[in-house]
């Protein structure tokens, strides 16, 4: 895969601004002995660059990116429109976003324009325009930043005219919205196209996470989505007109849940996110949403914030320990990322990010335990050059993630408010996590004949399409695993009528009558028929089998007896359908044997409690090494003998790896 840039951007947000020049000229040194060599600048500078409707100084700018220019840095553009100036609040109030509970804004924090506001649109396109014309043709200028962690959900009068104008094109005809939305349900019916407000706290809200009417809600999630992204689209092509090949991107947060990121991958040249794992955040967690940044291209990402020592934002806000940021920084590039870039490069002076860690601390030097880190890591990503850019991750395993569904699951009532997407995603990938097992985080309109086993956790929603595409890749031979409160509505929320799990049921081969759910306290046991146990919790499908095989079936309660766990053959290959949250030991029994019936393969043959992963190259395969355990961990045999690019040395069988050491060893395809 060609990669989108030269070198492995190493460096940050870069805020000399902020600062008097004299303290610039101090950090062109002390950057230098850390091999820093990219700078993600302007972030937050509108109000400087344009202080008035009319007027725009970009002489500091200009200073900026001359001296990051002279230094041979590339240099990551941002756009500036993250926060608004206060002259354009003070005179068009109403470019300030309005919350769910229906107050709008004042001016202050950021995030803070409503992406539907004709003003903010028209003051924000212009100031991308003016930055690409006098900066695009800089050959340092590498990548161009649109706005920052883009997140904001409006719910004022522009965006409830707009949303009104997305329905109709949606939907055509009143008649086909109410079909979709139910509305007559609580006697809801919309006659006009001017009934339909904006499901909020004053509306169809229940609370902030649940609603009356998910039709609505839903909607709304998909056309905030789509609002925001024609802001970044519009940014996009105003810098597109000087410049046709420089990359362009934005950065993304993780599983953030406001966003359908799949559909924004669409419109970027390059996924780039910001990783914040807290203190307990696991690893296998931290790796997932890096395959899942990875999936939304397919392709190599950018990291584009890590802290180099620690937050300031969340509830604790702990250090990374000694060899901590280095490893967390090696998972990144083992899982796709092309470029590691802190927030921030020097660490601000006041207000709320005073405490939140940077490449230069508050003491101004580099004396100091994480710049001899960050100075070490920026060695290694040297000495080894391009070489692993570029380079693939390839999996036998898919995994869906969609948003929409993400959506749906968390807006429904019932059955239990414990039932969250993200973690149901993550119970399934920590099985190939500890395993070694490469995953692709994919959506629903991916290719799957790409694989030998597709995850499809909790697919409560089931669109259009995904029926006939899952039947045609299990008949061709391939392997479906999916759980509890899969199949059951369509991408308007409405429950597939015909018995759970609806379109699913003849490829699954079971009928789900009921579902209990259990409470923190409860569990319920389900026994295999080798006669093992497993607990279980959360949930318990009561199902019947129509052609498939029981695995596992409960042991307590009226249910006791009735399948818990099944495998239907359907053509070539076969689904399997997990109908209860089983603990790690009974999980890893069902797809021991699923992944088994398919030849899928781990990265290395054998177990252990490192890390490996793998990228590939045209003729080069890279396993990165990685012990994240607070215990020592013996290389496996299979690795040994081979070339770390790290140090250039061969590493001998018996090679003992201690917590946070790394090693990227070198075979040739």
């Amino acid at each position: 895969m060609q990669p989108k840039f030269k070198r492995i951007l190493y460096g940050g947000d870069y805020n000399p601004n902020q600062w008097p020049e004299e303290v610039w000229k101090e950090d062109m040194r002390i950057f230098k002995d850390a091999r820093i060599n990219s700078a993600t600048i302007n972030v937050f500078s509108w109000a400087k660059i344009q202080p008035s409707e009319h007027e725009y100084n970009f002489a500091e700018l200009d200073k900026i990116v001359e001296m990051l220019s002279e230094e041979n840095y590339d240099i990551v553009f941002a756009t500036s429109t993250a926060a608004l100036p206060g002259w354009m609040v003070r005179k068009y109030p109403e470019v300030m976003s309005t919350d769910y509970e229906g107050r709008q804004h004042r001016f202050g924090q950021r995030h803070n324009a409503c992406p539907n506001s004709l003003v903010y649109r028209k003051y924000a396109s212009a100031m991308a325009d003016k930055l690409a014309e006098r900066y695009a043709s800089n050959p340092r200028v590498t990548c161009w930043h649109i706005n920052n962690e883009y997140g904001v959900t409006c719910f004022c009068d522009n965006c409830q005219n707009a949303f009104r104008v997305w329905l109709k094109d949606r939907y055509k005809t009143i008649e086909a919205l109410n079909k979709a939305w139910n509305m007559e349900f609580w006697g809801h019916t919309v006659y006009d196209w001017d009934d339909v407000v904006v499901p909020n706290a004053l509306s169809e809200g229940i609370g902030t996470e649940k609603t009356a009417f998910a039709g609505i809600s839903i909607d709304y999630r998909r056309f905030n989505s789509d609002s925001v992204l024609e802001c970044y689209k519009m940014e996009r092509d105003a810098i597109r007109k000087y410049n046709k090949d420089v990359v362009i991107t934005t950065n993304l947060m993780g599983t953030f849940k406001d966003l359908d990121y799949f559909k924004w991958a669409k419109e970027m040249d390059v996924v780039s996110w910001d990783n914040y794992p807290a203190y307990d955040t696991p690893w296998s967690k931290i790796a997932m949403t890096h395959d899942l940044m990875r999936g939304l291209k397919k392709a190599p990402f950018m990291l584009m914030e890590q802290t180099p020592s620690q937050q300031n934002w969340q509830k604790y806000n702990s250090l990374k320990r000694p060899g901590q940021m280095r490893a967390q920084s090696y998972q990144t590039v083992a899982h796709g990322a092309d470029t590691i870039q802190f927030f921030q490069l020097r660490r601000s002076v006041g207000a709320c990010e005073k405490f939140h860690g940077a490449v230069i601390a508050h003491v101004g030097t580099e004396n100091t335990r994480v710049f001899r880190e960050v100075a070490q890591l920026g060695r290694e990503l040297e000495s080894f050059g391009t070489k692993t850019l570029g380079s693939e991750n390839i999996s036998e395993v898919g995994m869906i993630f969609d948003w929409e569904n993400y959506w749906a699951l968390e807006y429904t009532s019932g059955p239990s408010e414990d039932l969250k997407y993200v973690d149901q995603i993550h119970k399934y990938y920590t099985y190939f996590y500890e395993r070694n097992i490469s995953v692709d985080m994919i959506p629903t309109d991916a290719d799957f004949s790409q694989y030998k086993v597709i995850v499809a956790p909790v697919l409560y929603m089931v669109k259009e399409g995904m029926k006939e595409a899952l039947e045609a890749f299990v008949k061709n031979g391939g392997i479906l695993i999916t759980t509890y409160m899969s199949g059951i509505v369509n991408e308007s929320d409405n429950v597939h009528l015909g018995g759970y799990p609806g379109p699913l049921r003849e490829m699954a081969g079971v009928w789900v009558e009921e579902i209990d759910a259990l409470a923190p306290e409860q569990t319920n046991e389900v026994k295999f028929t080798d006669g093992t146990t497993a607990s279980c919790n959360l949930l318990c499908d009561l199902m019947h089998l129509e052609s498939a095989e029981a695995l596992a079936t409960y042991e307590k309660d009226f249910y006791a007896g009735m399948p818990a766990a099944t495998r239907n053959t359907y053509g070539e290959g076969a689904a399997y359908y997990v109908g209860t949250q089983m603990d790690a030991a009974g999980l890893a029994k069902i797809l021991d044997r699923a992944v088994s019936e398919v030849g899928v393969k781990a990265v290395i043959p054998e177990t252990t409690g490192l890390e490996v992963t793998c990228r590939t190259s045209d003729n080069t395969r890279y396993y990165y090494v990685m012990n994240f355990k607070d215990e020592d961990q013996i290389l496996p045999e299979s690795l040994a003998g081979k070339i770390d690019l790290i140090s250039g040395e061969v590493i001998p069988a018996g090679t003992v790896l201690k917590k946070w050491d790394v090693l990227i060893l070198q075979e040739a395809k």
